[in-house]
């Protein structure tokens, strides 16, 4: 269950024994402090709340403009990045926090990356191969569905061209395997419409196309891998704003609603 944080703000906020005395402009960092108990409870052990406040710090330190989201969005934000074990807005590409203005409020949404998204399904113990590709004009592409399935690429020398395809593929340590592929026209679509981020300077797609593009190829290729429930947790966890935190994160609800998908809100 999520730990009701309006409540135990109140109660810290009247109580003289707490450790920080709550304020209208209460900073991120110090709310932070403020639920460090709540906090220390709901993180992994390998995660102290000093490094969670430190990884808090280097999001915004990356991304000015988290520190105007909403502390609570934020927190809870970055509390599925320390749950799933992944490091936020740094080069690595593994998730990323985006300032996001839901319904007239900037708050924090949270996004796996592509390489998030692979290390996750490593960790299954399921997956003996996961990656995505981008095809170019002048590559050999073939692929056909069906019971005779099969996927060719061999890239071309040189300038290889613009992206005309992305794929994504699965092999499991049975020997089971799956792809998808997306042509450039359907994954610019789809981005637009369901990528609740997108258009914004701040959205992956905007700096990482090719990296968002794979993790959707490969987010639809894993709909048919037999993964654990947990990794299935995980996945739901992608593209979410919560305004809770809690021992699972997974089941905090989602605050990100379905009218909120124009690419010029954020």
């Amino acid at each position: 269950m999520g730990i009701d944080v309006k409540n135990e703000l109140e109660k810290r906020a009247t109580s003289q024994s707490g450790p920080v005395r709550l304020t209208k402009g209460m900073t991120i960092a110090d709310m932070v402090k403020t639920l460090e108990p709540e906090i220390r409870r709901a993180l992994p052990a390998v995660i102290t709340p000093e490094r969670f406040t430190r990884m808090a710090l280097s999001a915004i330190n990356n991304t000015p403009e988290l520190a105007n989201c909403t502390p609570m969005s934020f927190i809870a934000a970055l509390m599925n990045a320390a749950q799933l074990g992944v490091e936020p807005n740094t080069p690595l590409g593994q998730a990323y926090l985006i300032p996001y203005k839901n319904k007239g409020t900037l708050e924090c949404q949270f996004q796996l990356g592509y390489k998030g998204l692979i290390d996750l399904a490593y960790r299954t113990g399921q997956i003996q191969i996961i990656q995505a590709q981008a095809v170019r004009e002048f590559d050999y592409f073939e692929y056909q569905y069906g019971l005779d399935s099969r996927l060719i690429h061999r890239p071309g020398e040189g300038d290889r061209g613009e992206v005309t395809y992305i794929y994504g593929l699965f092999k499991l340590t049975n020997g089971g395997y799956g792809f998808e592929v997306s042509n450039k026209a359907d994954m610019d679509a789809f981005a637009a419409k369901y990528a609740k981020s997108f258009g914004s300077k701040y959205s992956p797609w905007t700096d990482n196309y090719e990296d968002m593009a794979k993790k959707t190829v490969i987010k639809r290729a894993l709909k048919y891998a037999p993964v654990s429930s947990d990794f299935q947790k995980a996945l739901s966890m992608d593209e979410t704003i919560k305004t809770d935190i809690s021992v699972d994160m997974s089941e905090i609800h989602n605050e990100c609603l379905p009218d909120n998908l124009n690419p010029e809100a954020a």
